[in-house]
């Protein structure tokens, strides 16, 4: 079956800006000399300054594009506009045959679907499996080392020089952590160059984070003298990935599901989507990760602020919180949540998280009646006993919470870890609005 894309969909497979602005201008039936469809391709000639037509192809059963044009953006903003222009008047295509040019294309890409099949289908060769495993776990201690000789390093000189090392010292150990195949740790060492060096108190953040990469790879050395749920932490906080499709064929958790929040990020051409959820009925929170490649299709589309019916499953782990959607049904109802009532209940939830999993990051919390102050030029999150915890990133939200509230005190979803916190959303007359 070929899938149908909205505009707003579309768009987001546009590589910049840019590329959507032109892809809408070519989305004009005056633009292409030919066009045709049928149930596998979508096709047309633009013209362009040259005298021969850009011949535009999509293949609609896998979202794929190719253009004769000399852009070496994907895709670029011909298969935008020829696509842009199909979801927008449709009846101007017409069905028929498709010209040879596009005939060859799709015969090589069912071609290569087919030899990826067979190599799917192809017996595991078990020893040659275990000897990649070795050579990796290999490869990932080599990296550690050097990595424990970093963190010495720091720790032996001082951290006072951290703010003038620049944003290459600390990727060329990212990249190092790369090539040991340790993704995990890169993205450490990548949050530890991030730190706002020149914000007062960074030397405390600075440190937890280089305490907890520190932990994780010393529990790592150590894992084989660990229990089962901290062994599996520690491996994927190196890096160490369980395939879905093993998790699929667990049982999972079926719930109402509300979508607290979705952070979006970019770094190589990898969009990362983080989607916070709340089981109403559970009470569980959960952490849905989705990596999208630039051009390609995002397979989840999750609204934030929305409730969904699905069965999640999760990542083996002490503290259980990443997972993958295994089915979806429905749209969700609304019933009530039950929240933490105060920072107090917060503190305990998180001394008692930490006490089960010392490396782990942020997560979410639902926190009943608190009520945004000034205090000192900052802006705090007020709770019922007059307990105050200071916001990460204000400025984002601030107004937006203060125009709905009043500056009275509502349920608020945040996100984040010991004294910092962000706020993602909060109810009004029981509908939940993200920040």
């Amino acid at each position: 079956m070929s899938l149908n894309l909205t505009e707003e969909q579309i768009l987001a497979l546009a590589p910049d800006a840019g590329s959507a602005k032109s892809g809408k201008d070519l989305a004009n039936p005056a633009k292409w000399v030919s066009k045709g469809i049928h149930e596998k391709a979508l096709w047309g000639e633009c013209q362009g300054s040259g005298s021969k037509p850009y011949q535009t192809q999509i293949d609609r059963l896998n979202i794929a594009f190719k253009c004769s044009c000399p852009s070496r953006k994907f895709p670029c903003k011909h298969g935008l506009g020829l696509l842009l222009l199909h979801a927008r008047q449709p009846n101007i295509f017409t069905e028929s045959t498709e010209p040879d040019w596009v005939t060859a294309w799709l015969s090589k890409r069912e071609e290569k679907q087919i030899q990826q099949a067979e190599k799917k289908d192809k017996p595991i060769d078990e020893a040659a499996q275990a000897k990649r495993a070795q050579a990796r776990e290999s490869k990932v201690s080599d990296g550690i080392e050097d990595l424990r000789l970093w963190i010495s390093d720091i720790i032996r000189n001082g951290i006072h020089s951290m703010p003038e090392k620049g944003d290459n010292w600390f990727e060329q150990t990212a990249k190092r952590m790369v090539d040991a195949q340790a993704p995990g740790l890169a993205g450490l060492v990548r949050n530890l160059g991030n730190t706002s060096f020149y914000s007062d108190g960074w030397q405390s953040g600075f440190m937890d984070q280089l305490l907890q990469l520190y932990l994780l790879i010393e529990g790592y050395k150590n894992s084989n003298e660990t229990d089962g749920a901290i062994s599996d932490d520690l491996r994927l906080g190196i890096g160490f990935i369980q395939k879905q499709d093993e998790l699929k064929e667990q049982s999972g958790i079926t719930d109402n599901w509300l979508v607290l929040s979705k952070q979006v990020s970019e770094r190589d051409n990898i969009t990362t989507e983080k989607f916070w959820l709340y089981g109403t009925g559970s009470q569980r929170y959960a952490l849905i990760l989705q990596f999208i490649a630039k051009g390609q299709l995002a397979q989840l589309a999750i609204t934030p602020g929305l409730n969904i019916n699905a069965e999640l499953v999760f990542y083996p782990s002490a503290l259980p919180m990443r997972a993958i959607i295994k089915q979806q049904h429905n749209a969700g109802t609304k019933p009530a949540f039950k929240g933490f009532n105060n920072w107090q209940e917060v503190a305990e939830e998180e001394t008692a998280g930490f006490a089960k999993l010392p490396f782990r990051t942020e997560r979410p919390y639902l926190i009943h009646q608190l009520k945004p102050v000034e205090y000192k030029e900052q802006w705090w999150l007020q709770d019922s006993d007059g307990a105050m915890m200071q916001l990460l990133h204000p400025n984002k939200y601030i107004w937006k919470m203060l125009s709905i509230s009043g500056g009275a005190a509502l349920d608020v979803a945040v996100i984040g870890k010991e004294d910092r916190y962000l706020a993602v959303g909060l109810w009004n007359q029981g509908e939940y609005i993200i920040l």
